[in-house]
């Protein structure tokens, strides 16, 4: 597994038991849903504007928001199965995708909802990954689905409220 982090902000320091946490975060994620291959995942810490200006460009909405995810990895391919002589398996890390996390709304939310602030970044990192791993909330059943696994995973890593 590899966790690339790029840091492009300066509210919050990013440290090595921040990089340890978020490494842990996307392990969890990853064994969890019981993937056995090996992925790859870039983390991007980014400050309001940037946020907003990419939220604009890949939601059009023009506001700020604490997480955004950008899936890469397609994890079926119709009529190509494992046997088949046309298919190829390249024993690489499977490139999930990037996850965007605003940094001072995680502070600013972990303050809000009065956890701590590692608590309130591996709950996006959570929701970011799951995000990756084809789960979405776009109707009141996904929804609960996807939160329900958030929760329990938080859970398990004694990151509770």
């Amino acid at each position: 597994m590899s966790v690339l982090i790029d840091n492009r902000q300066e509210n919050i320091i990013v440290d090595e038991a921040l990089e340890a946490l978020v490494e842990q975060v996307i392990k969890k994620v990853l064994d969890y849903e019981g993937c056995e291959e090996e992925y790859e995942v870039s983390i991007s810490f980014v400050d309001d504007e940037e946020m907003r200006s990419l939220n604009m460009k890949y939601r059009g909405i023009d506001k700020e928001t604490d997480v955004l995810s950008f899936p890469m990895a397609e994890f079926f391919e119709p009529g190509i199965e494992e046997g088949d002589e046309d298919s190829e398996y390249v024993e690489e890390e499977v490139v999930l995708g990037d996850i965007v996390i605003s940094m001072k709304r995680v502070l600013e939310q972990s303050k809000e909802y009065g956890h701590s602030f590692n608590r309130e970044l591996a709950f996006l990192l959570v929701h970011g990954m799951l995000h990756l791993l084809g789960y979405n909330h776009e109707n009141e059943a996904a929804e609960g689905e996807m939160f329900d696994i958030q929760e329990e995973i938080l859970k398990e890593m004694n990151l509770t409220r």
